[in-house]
């Protein structure tokens, strides 16, 4: 053989992660090249804020005097009202419009108990839905997919943007798809072994490594295909921004507009790590997510896809009461989720939690991660959280 498993999956493939063992999923997705009609067309879109995004700076509790106390050069002022004596950052102005139209929910003081405040872990324990972090095989979103869509065939069912996927997609069944941008998805290896790679096109063979093969470049060359086509054909209704997350969500705007199966979008944000010099960083943060995420809610509603699109977004920690030395926060607990679509119970969830009655100078958790997960399990992706969470959570009043 020209080329192998393992120089096909390290080379060839540029832009795109895929699994490095023949899993269930290519057997039944080379079957199949074309889009097939889902037993339900709603999408889940999962925003993650890395680094630890600071809830006291973009759900700020303005009214409240201890605020002003422990966040003497950090506090945002002149913050957008919502209620209770909160108030949104003052850069999220499309978001407050959404939060007046119902649009949005913020559930508030969201975390797990006994948290761990290292970003690696914590995040493990979020994309697992299980404190046990990677000791679990599987990420949430992934066994939620194979619940949902076991006979599913499409290569395409969960799309990550972003050099690897998360480990919150790790299935058994249905492995992500992971590109940086549509354009990237494509070969990229040498002309000899692009020869190669379009003779598995055309037939496998009985050797098993040569079938193994096959499927890789069957699926890869379908997913490629259509995902390149979609968004290469997309004019979007809304002007987005020019920044990276904007990029991004368009690109799934593009995706989801292209009449593509998937049930999963993943995009990530980064920047939240803010231990110094936090209010103008974190001014930067905000005026990059509210156009990013204002313009990707005016173009779902402009193409006809909003009433399909539920986006929740999370942080694998909130930051600390009291501001640091350096005018920055540390690594915290409790923070808000946000979920934004046509079909969410706008307004406050969960309680705000005290700024004086804390735990070790942290936010005490008013709400447990995993009931949101529940919640959107449950109501929106139709699957039964017992198939995916190790044990009940009470749902909210979310969607």
């Amino acid at each position: 053989m020209l080329i192998s498993r393992r120089s096909l999956l390290s080379k060839g493939l540029a832009g795109v992660s895929l699994a490095a063992t023949a899993p269930h999923f290519l057997s039944l997705s080379s079957r199949v090249l074309a889009g097939e009609p889902m037993a339900d067309d709603r999408i889940l879109v999962v925003l993650q804020l890395s680094g630890g995004n600071d809830g006291l700076s973009m759900v700020v509790p303005f009214e409240d005097p201890a605020y002003g106390r422990a966040r003497r050069t950090t506090a945002v002022r002149d913050p957008l009202k919502l209620e209770g004596g909160v108030g949104l950052h003052p850069e999220l102005k499309a978001m407050h419009a959404l939060f007046g139209d119902g649009k949005l929910a913020i559930v508030q003081g969201v975390s797990y108990p006994n948290p761990n405040r290292s970003h690696f872990e914590s995040m493990d324990i979020w994309h697992t839905a299980d404190v046990r972090g990677r000791a679990s095989p599987t990420g949430w979103i992934g066994r939620a997919v194979d619940a949902c869509c076991p006979d599913a065939k499409d290569p395409n069912l969960v799309v990550n943007i972003g050099k690897s996927a998360p480990y919150a997609l790790e299935a058994k069944v249905h492995k992500p798809v992971s590109f940086e941008s549509p354009e990237s998805y494509r070969w990229a290896g040498a002309p000899g072994d692009k020869d190669e790679f379009e003779k598995l096109n055309e037939d496998g063979g009985a050797d098993s490594e040569v079938e193994w093969l096959h499927r890789v470049a069957v699926d890869a060359r379908a997913s490629s295909k259509k995902i390149r086509a979609a968004a290469a054909g997309y004019r979007p209704k809304a002007d987005y921004p020019r920044s990276q997350l904007a990029s991004d969500l368009r690109t799934v705007a593009a995706l989801i507009d292209g009449g593509l199966p998937t049930r999963v979008y993943y995009v990530s944000f980064g920047g939240f790590d803010t231990h110094n010099g936090q209010q103008n960083r974190y001014g930067q943060l905000m005026r990059e997510l509210d156009p990013a995420l204002g313009a990707f809610h005016a173009d779902l509603k402009a193409q006809g896809h909003l009433g399909r699109v539920l986006v929740v977004s999370f942080s694998e920690f909130g930051r600390r009461v009291d501001e640091n030395a350096s005018a920055g926060t540390d690594h915290g607990v409790a923070g808000p989720m946000l979920l934004l679509g046509e079909s969410v119970k706008g307004g406050l969830h969960g309680k705000q939690p005290s700024l004086t009655d804390l735990d070790e100078g942290d936010l005490k958790m008013q709400v447990d991660f995993r009931s949101v997960y529940a919640t959107v399990l449950d109501d929106w992706m139709r699957v039964a959280p017992e198939k995916v969470l190790s044990q009940p959570f009470p749902k909210l009043a979310l969607v």
